[in-house]
């Protein structure tokens, strides 16, 4: 690929083709240092496949090699796989666990043997690129390292509190009660003492699935430590609501079937309890300070069974709640 651009820019000279090849191919580079995030980037290498080749058909993804996923970045066009006789692709390496593969198809044998005579050009244009590529992708996983929970890829708390702190402070009043809800296991601990770390965090990625599908869009969710999940709610502040939200996570979450083994053939069921507290703008309380209550009601809740939804609110002086 180094070859084909230099040979691009020998030929530029004299061939006005050529140059113009090369012009494409930097105002692409140009663009792509502007670009905010991998998304992004996809974005406008789309738009250059489209107006240079005519390309309607790209698919662009990152592969992590440890946990043998793709995740799709950008899909336009038909579906088409990597061993269709018109399709093409181009792996961006980063050296590290996480790849980006570029693949578009032709609509026909013509318009296939269009591109291959380019595909010098292409080959060149992603040579080019490539160093920006890979900067956008270990960006997208320095950040995700940072707010992401490894097991269950949602935030973890310090991004969940900074994030919520920045919406408050740009919105202003908007938010004028948000409910935190802290969702915990019923004796998780349990579940790692007969089975192991492994089958934990499957339970873990089931709970996370389950918050996510009774939550909104503007939700936010977090894993804190051990089983604890936190969720700021900033689509309603109806309690009603809120009492609603936290009964359907436990009735979902009560019916999900983790299997422990093949032979016999064995399933693990859990319990989640949840304690709530809000946020009050107009209040002195912090949203530190309500994160610990909604902490403190979950302990009471579960002080009181198995599914249980407990208000800090409803707490009473002889109640004595031992955290430590």
């Amino acid at each position: 690929m180094r070859h084909n651009i230099l040979n691009l820019i020998k030929s530029a000279g004299t061939n006005e083709s050529d140059y113009k090849a090369l012009e494409d191919i930097f105002t692409l580079y140009d663009q792509l240092q502007f670009a905010s995030d991998i998304k992004q980037m996809s974005g406008d290498i789309f738009n250059w496949l489209n107006v240079t080749f005519k390309i309607d058909n790209v698919s662009i993804a990152l592969f992590d090699i440890e946990k043998n996923n793709r995740e799709d970045i950008l899909i336009h066009g038909d579906q088409f796989f990597l061993d269709d006789s018109l399709s093409f692709f181009f792996i961006i390496n980063t050296h590290t666990n996480l790849n980006a593969i570029v693949s578009f198809c032709a609509t026909s044998k013509a318009h296939f043997d269009l591109i291959n005579k380019n595909y010098n050009i292409i080959e060149s244009a992603f040579f080019q690129i490539s160093p920006i590529i890979q900067n956008g992708i270990i960006k997208k996983n320095f950040i995700e390292s940072q707010s992401l929970d490894s097991v269950t890829n949602v935030f973890n708390r310090h991004y969940l509190v900074e994030n919520l702190n920045k919406q408050i402070l740009l919105s202003g009043k908007e938010y004028k009660q948000i409910y935190f809800l802290m969702v915990g296991i019923d004796h998780f601990k349990a579940v790692i003492d007969e089975f192991d770390y492994d089958i934990g965090d499957r339970v873990l990625v089931e709970l996370a699935k389950v918050i996510h599908a009774n939550i909104s869009e503007f939700d936010m969710v977090a894993r804190l430590t051990g089983d604890e999940f936190l969720i700021s709610v900033l689509s309603s502040s109806n309690e009603h609501d809120i009492i609603n939200i936290a009964n359907k996570i436990i009735e979902d979450f009560s019916k999900v079937e983790i299997k422990v083994s093949l032979i016999p053939e064995q399933v693990l069921k859990k319990t989640a309890c949840i304690g709530y507290d809000v946020y009050t703008y107009s209040d002195e309380k912090s949203i530190d300070t309500t994160i610990k209550n909604a902490d403190i009601a979950l302990y009471e809740a579960k002080n009181k069974g198995r599914s249980q939804v407990f208000n800090f609110n409803d707490m009473k002086e002889e109640d004595t709640i031992d955290l430590f």
